[in-house]
């Protein structure tokens, strides 16, 4: 990446903060990013309210991080991501010929005089091309604004991991993990720390979970170098074994 390594999310909408629509944009992000080496840093849910949106995505500019961002770059007065963006930057709003011509391709007349508005983005931002209904989202800044419609954002967030070639190759990793049965996580803690001592460039994660049925499991992994994961994960399962541990394979 020619940025720092931060990557960051932000998901906007009155909808998620009051449960009305529950969020799948992160999960969906992880997806997208972990393949190319990337890792999130953090993910911010705002409201709709402009004055807090336009201080929060300053505050964002001014970094060099990476920021995917969902939600409210519609025509409708609750939509305010683009106004807000461009107030942040200072700058003011333009319509996009490449968006305009985009909109006009899908809707026809239609178009005007409402959906025109969404081809209006800050001063020198880029489309970000949506296959599903060809109206685009927009970039400036490290900053790329997508619909709040997953089915339309994950192919553009594809879009613009592959167009910009945002990727970190020194971290590409994998991941693997067993599933112990019947296990309390206090009686591992021992063996993972001198587990980091052992395996220090792996990450190693410990997720309880108690199932409907009052059943008790942890899920142990490690992620990291494939050659180094698969140490860590034979030392793993050979701890396993040893402890007569009832485990799976995730």
């Amino acid at each position: 990446m020619n940025r720092n390594d931060r990557v960051r999310l932000l998901i906007i909408g009155d909808e998620i903060l009051s449960g009305k629509r529950q969020d799948r944009h992160l999960a969906q992000a992880n997806e997208l990013l972990n393949p190319r080496g990337l890792r999130l840093c953090g993910v911010t849910i705002l409201g709709d309210e402009a004055k807090c949106l336009t201080a929060f995505l300053r505050d964002s500019f001014a970094t060099n991080d990476t920021v995917f961002c969902f939600g409210g770059i519609g025509a409708t007065p609750d939509d305010r991501t683009r106004q807000c963006a461009a107030e942040a930057l200072s700058l003011p709003l333009e319509r996009h010929p490449e968006a305009v011509a985009e909109i006009e391709a899908q809707f026809g007349e239609q178009a005007y005089p409402m959906r025109v508005r969404m081809a209006e983005y800050p001063k020198g931002a880029a489309i970000i091309p949506n296959e599903y209904n060809r109206v685009p989202g927009f970039s400036i800044q490290n900053h790329y604004f997508m619909p709040g419609f997953p089915i339309m954002a994950k192919s553009m967030m594809a879009w613009v991991l592959e167009h910009y070639a945002l990727e970190n190759r020194k971290h590409q990793c994998i991941e693997k993990s067993i599933r112990m049965f019947n296990e309390h996580e206090s009686d591992w803690i021992v063996f993972m720390e001198q587990f980091e001592k052992q395996f220090p460039n792996l990450r190693l994660f410990s997720l309880p979970s108690i199932h409907e049925d009052g059943l008790r499991s942890i899920e142990l992994g490690v992620e990291g170098e494939e050659s180094e994961v698969l140490k860590g994960i034979k030392a793993l399962i050979q701890e396993a074994e040893f402890r007569g541990c009832v485990w799976r394979d995730e």
